[in-house]
């Protein structure tokens, strides 16, 4: 009740003011001012006002938005963990593993090891190359190779 009474002051002073600024030749902020103090009633009429006065003053919802406000805290914490590196040893391990890994295509990243690599892969099979597109080609996939496996891809 007493929400419901605040709005309807707010809303007949919002009313004065826009009719004291279209006193003023200034219709279109009075018009603005006006809608703006229409809302507060809609509000009240729509039940939207008490809705809100219910949830305001309850412990529990306010229990309920501090567990909320936790858990949405502890997300982040560990989101922070994870993109510097931080996690558990385990899981540290079991990415390197997979990183060891044999490739999906072996072949495809003979060209950019070097001399120390293992001994089927050290000395690559060269194909014949065709001279009518780029010769290069070989060498740009082995470029981005680097680039992928310096940043762990």
């Amino acid at each position: 009740m007493l929400a419901e009474t605040i709005c309807s002051a707010v809303s007949a002073a919002g009313l004065g003011i826009a009719a004291v600024t279209a006193y003023r030749k200034r219709f279109l902020t009075a018009t603005r001012i006006a809608a703006y103090s229409l809302v507060p009633v809609g509000l009240v009429l729509t039940g939207v006002v008490k809705w809100l006065s219910d949830i305001a003053f309850k412990p529990s919802v306010w229990l309920g938005f501090g567990v909320l406000g936790l858990a949405w805290l502890l997300f982040m914490i560990t989101r922070a963990i994870e993109r510097r590196g931080g996690g558990s040893r385990k899981e540290r391990r079991a990415a390197a593993r997979a990183a060891q890994g044999e490739a999906v295509a072996p072949a495809a990243s003979a060209p950019s090891l070097g001399a120390g690599s293992s001994p089927d892969t050290a000395r690559p099979r060269r194909k014949p190359e065709k001279q009518s597109g780029s010769a290069g080609a070989g060498e740009d996939f082995s470029d981005i190779e680097a680039i992928l496996k310096k940043h762990g891809i």
